[in-house]
């Protein structure tokens, strides 16, 4: 039997290296046959699979810039991570849903619908880094100079340190990048950059995924941050189906209220701290403004006396915000009653109004039930549940609850109550909006919730509060 030679191996070996390969132009998913549809069962396209170029200039395109420590072996104990410090912004709420301000080297994602505030977002944030004297580059394939320029007027901003370039290649866009240096780079918005490696247009999976790693494999060689402006799809997702969410270190979401001026920052993914802050924002003439101060602003427009509204502090990361669920019961005429659910989970709704029906008597099964959280945040606390279901007792009886009474506390499908975490942080912050009176779970009483002013009642089921919310002193728990 003769052995192949080396020079037939090493021939092969490249064979196998130039091997078409054949991907999907609306998911990504690649495949070495070609198919008239897309094999992945997540997208289920009836577009034909292109053929990936052979060739490619990413190795051109990085040499001269690739660092060579990102490319050698390092022992994790002799780096040092005290020689970067996170850059501090002077908006407190962006520290916050950043984790302390943003970190050197890292890809920051700003996901949001069209219109919600991104541009208007980052360019102040433009704005804080040149007055720190750093050197900001805005690259833009959206918009021109000029309208960039209109924005930084109506924000009061000169635009001293922030420069502007109106390219689409990313490859042209990292080249600029590399000869500036600058503190931080803008990308306005990911969608408009494409590289002319990929066949397909911009704004396709491919051209996205593309640019997002070329994007990023610079901030890390040259520890420079980046911030990236993505849409939203149809379905909710950033920049196609989450292709983008797995290279970037955060990912970040702006939302509003319909017909609303509050805006809301979270993240979905952050390495380099909580996912569970939430900063709150005013869209104002003059851009957003910070809300130092959200559950104030969230109950502002709150009228006493109103049925179907129930007051709760929720935990959001470190800060307890104190909010309030509306309830809107109605005899259905369909078949099957409608539950619609604006800020909760859906799927909440439907166990809790079953254990309310269930477990204290509330006849719901042929209501139609609306809940909304007002001021259009999205809460996933389950420490909410109790506050839900009386909202919906409230509006049942058509009885208003106290508006001087809070009430939290996770519900189990007996009807029992839970306890829930840092009680005492949420009685504080009722207390501070000036409330007078709690519900909360008996397994809290062992715990020391002393607070002036407050009068605290403990209960044990669903059905017990809702008595003692709606006034039946029989069974209040004092």
């Amino acid at each position: 039997m003769t052995r192949p030679s080396t020079s037939r191996s090493r021939t092969s070996r490249a064979a196998e290296r130039d091997r078409a390969v054949f991907y999907c132009q609306d998911c990504g998913h690649e495949s070495s046959r070609w198919n008239g549809f897309c094999p992945s069962p997540a997208c289920g396209s009836q577009r034909p699979l292109v053929e990936a170029p052979s060739g490619s200039r990413a190795g051109a395109v990085y040499t001269g810039w690739r660092s060579a420590e990102a490319e050698s072996l390092q022992e994790l104990s002799t780096l040092d991570a005290s020689n970067q410090p996170r850059i501090t912004l002077p908006c407190e709420e962006l520290n916050r849903v950043l984790g302390g301000g943003i970190v050197p080297g890292s890809v920051v994602l700003l996901a949001g619908e069209p219109g919600i505030g991104k541009s208007t977002l980052m360019l102040q944030i433009a704005q804080h880094m040149s007055a720190r004297g750093e050197k900001v580059l805005y690259l833009s394939g959206e918009e021109s100079p000029q309208q960039i320029k209109l924005r930084a007027q109506r924000l009061d901003f000169p635009g001293d340190q922030v420069f502007l370039l109106s390219e689409s290649d990313v490859d042209l866009a990292v080249q600029h990048m590399e000869a500036m240096q600058p503190a931080l780079a803008i990308v306005d918005s990911i969608q408009t950059l494409y590289s002319r490696d990929i066949p397909s247009g911009p704004g396709s999976v491919v051209q996205i995924r593309e640019a997002g790693l070329r994007l990023m494999r610079w901030a890390k060689a040259r520890h420079v941050p980046v911030l990236v402006a993505g849409h939203v799809t149809k379905d909710g997702n950033a920049a196609g189906p989450r292709v983008l969410e797995h290279m970037v270190d955060v990912v970040t979401y702006l939302e509003a209220q319909e017909s609303g001026t509050l805006r809301t920052l979270h993240s979905v993914k952050n390495r380099f701290g909580s996912t569970n802050e939430v900063g709150v924002f005013e869209m104002t003439a003059q851009g957003l403004a910070e809300v130092p101060d959200p559950s104030h602003s969230l109950l502002a427009q709150r009228y006493d006396g109103v049925v179907g509204a129930a007051l709760t502090p929720v935990m959001e990361g470190s800060r307890p915000l104190l909010i309030e669920i509306q309830a809107l019961t109605s005899p259905s005429q369909l078949p099957v009653p409608r539950r619609v659910a604006n800020g909760v989970d859906h799927n909440r709704l439907l166990m809790l109004s079953a254990v309310a029906s269930r477990r204290a008597s509330l006849e719901l099964s042929g209501q139609d039930i609306i809940i909304n959280v007002a001021g259009g945040l999205r809460i996933n606390d389950p420490t909410v549940d109790l506050a839900l279901i009386l909202a919906m007792a409230s509006s049942y009886h058509n009885r208003p609850l106290d508006p001087t009474m809070v009430a939290f506390g996770e519900v189990g499908l007996g009807g029992e109550l839970r306890s829930v975490t840092q009680a005492q942080r949420r009685v504080l912050e009722a207390r501070r909006l000036g409330m007078e009176r709690c519900i909360l779970p008996e397994t809290t009483r062992e715990e020391d919730l002393g607070v002036a002013g407050m009068r605290l009642q403990f209960v044990r089921t669903v059905r017990q509060a809702i008595r003692t919310a709606l006034g039946d002193s029989r069974t209040e728990a004092d």
